[in-house]
């Protein structure tokens, strides 16, 4: 069975433009006090809302982006010294690193702007007391299926992906936990699992699901689903609604065996070489406006309650974007887990690669 690989990374592309303006800034920029160095996802921060900052603050955007989580925190363990002033990692990540010192507790009499947020997601389960992190965007994981190709097809949940039907077809996102995520979760298990056995069983249901797999990607997911390179799969519902602005073929189902919410927020390491910076980019883009204007770029639901009054209508009332209250019960906010349990995600990761 021919099986493709793309390793673009989790969530996002690694464009190599980011990793020659991170070497350059790097070496300069901590001398430069006018300027806030940004580390995030791609394709999460708008061009726009970098412009628009640079041009009303004055202030230079030193933007870089990462592929995964893990790739973020192995940056900021290796550096000696602090590079960024604001990084963007995902929830479960903020947890592990408030634990380990690497992220400053914020002062939020400097974040005027804090109020415009939903207070459901100023203390969540990894933030409980909401001191580190602002949340910036928001994804929830589920099925796409392209009606063109599967139009009788009843799929409803993830364990329909094993169907034999679906031989050779599945794209399955290039990101361990998520994908691990629906082994567990097809198990009747949580997706934030530290139970080993639990895990060495849902490994072995992924095997199971490989005659299945076509390829692993989560840099270009919105324009192989729009030119139908792949027709069913799993998708974040950002990706899954931009591809069917140009392709209405394409179905987005949250699954009635549960899924898992993301959280991605803003943070500031400690020793931040521009604090003062850090606090007036993470104030601005907490402006109502600026946050709808990031919302209407990429699509990615936004925790900031006051933008949606500023959301063209179509796209604020997207069941997709944004899902009911009871759709959103079914669903797991992603938490930490433990080392021991990272390292066998990763180990049995590995393993599923080279099948």
């Amino acid at each position: 069975m021919k099986r493709f690989f793309c390793r673009g990374g989790s969530r996002a592309a690694l464009k190599k433009w980011a990793w020659v303006a991170l070497s350059l800034f790097c070496t300069v920029a901590m001398a430069d006090d006018n300027v806030v160095n940004v580390f995030a996802w791609s394709q999460e921060v708008s061009p726009k809302v970098i412009r628009q900052f640079q041009k009303d603050t004055g202030i230079r955007v030193n933007f870089s982006t990462f592929d995964s989580n893990e790739v973020l925190y192995a940056k900021m363990k290796a550096s000696k010294q602090a590079q960024y002033d604001v990084v963007e990692p995902s929830s479960y990540y903020i947890t592990r690193m408030a634990r380990e010192n690497m992220i400053e507790k914020l002062d939020l009499s400097k974040l005027s702007n804090y109020k415009n947020l939903n207070p459901a997601f100023t203390h969540p389960d990894y933030d409980p007391k909401g001191e580190y992190s602002i949340p910036w965007v928001l994804g929830l994981t589920g099925i796409f299926v392209n009606r063109k190709y599967y139009p009788d097809d009843k799929i409803e949940k993830w364990t329909d992906l094993w169907s034999p039907k679906y031989r050779d077809s599945l794209l399955l996102l290039d990101d361990p936990r998520e994908v691990f995520n629906v082994g567990l979760l097809t198990l009747g298990y949580s997706p934030n699992e530290n139970n080993l056995q639990h895990l060495q069983k849902a490994y072995q249901n992924l095997v199971a699901l490989l005659p299945n797999v076509r390829l692993y990607n989560s840099s270009s997911v919105p324009s192989m689903l729009i030119d139908e390179d792949v027709t069913i799969g799993m998708a974040w519902n950002a990706d899954a609604y931009k591809a069917s602005l140009q392709n209405p073929d394409i179905e987005f189902i949250y699954p009635k065996d549960k899924f898992v919410i993301w959280v991605d927020s803003f943070v500031i390491p400690r020793n931040a070489p521009h604090r003062d910076n850090a606090y007036k980019f993470l104030n601005y883009v907490l402006q109502a406006k600026i946050a709808a204007l990031q919302v209407t770029e990429t699509f990615y639901p936004t925790a900031n309650q006051a933008a949606l009054a500023y959301l063209p209508a179509k796209l604020a009332n997207s069941p997709v974007i944004f899902p009911s209250d009871a759709v959103l019960k079914q669903g797991y906010f992603q938490t930490d887990i433990d080392d021991n349990a990272l390292d066998a995600i990763s180990r049995y990761w590995d393993l599923l690669k080279l099948q």
